[in-house]
């Protein structure tokens, strides 16, 4: 069975509609769709081929994420 990985997405919406998404943990994996379920679905895709990919491109996961936000 292969590893599964709960990985942190950003979502925004994109100023000429749909939405943007990107995978801040893996290097240039971004995304975008018209719906927010179609982002979501598109960069769950890209995520897998970046993970596909990972070793020969040189890269791993960090170990630990947190997540939090900040006031500004």
């Amino acid at each position: 069975m292969a590893t599964v990985h709960e990985l942190p997405v950003i979502l925004t919406p994109d100023e000429d509609g749909g939405f943007v998404v990107e995978c801040p943990v893996i290097p240039g994996c971004i995304s975008q769709g018209d719906t927010r379920d179609e982002a979501l679905t598109n960069i769950r895709e890209a995520i897998e081929l970046c993970l596909e990919n990972q070793e020969a491109e040189g890269w791993q996961l960090p170990g630990e994420i947190e997540i939090t936000k900040i006031a500004v």
